[in-house]
């Protein structure tokens, strides 16, 4: 029951969030680092990703791959966060603590989505024929 609601409130997150590059991109555009091209194409191509992974994790047959995307994802952007960390939001009132304190956020979300979405649920048992049979002994 904690992974369903888990994936639950990971994809209200992660669409929200994907939604938010379409509706505030100068946000995301401003965090960009200048050694990456194509600066608005990333921004919407990680928002079409943010939504894809967070209905992905709902559904249990896509919950693994969406999983795996979601992580990738996080990964990527994480270049643009130390970026904006180092440098700064030209003009913005956020305090610098609150950029650098998205640093580690990544990890936290990386661990949750492997929680949810990687983790198995129990030992793996191998089939009862395959095992030997002189341990009953």
């Amino acid at each position: 029951m904690g992974k369903t609601i888990s994936s639950w409130l990971m994809a209200v997150l992660f669409v929200t969030a994907g939604i938010n590059h379409f509706l505030s991109p100068k946000f995301y555009l401003s965090i960009m680092p200048g050694y990456l091209p194509w600066h608005q194409e990333l921004v919407f191509i990680s928002g079409v990703a943010e939504i894809l992974g967070g209905i992905g994790v709902v559904f249990p047959r896509t919950r693994r791959l969406a999983g795996w995307g979601l992580v990738a994802l996080l990964i990527a952007v994480f270049p643009a966060n130390i970026h904006v960390a180092l440098q700064g939001l030209g003009g913005s009132a956020l305090p610098a603590w609150i950029l650098w304190a998205r640093l580690p956020l990544q990890f936290v979300l990386i661990g949750w989505v492997c929680w949810t979405c990687l983790a198995r649920k129990g030992p793996v048992q191998p089939p009862m024929d395959s095992q030997d049979p002189s341990a009953d002994r």
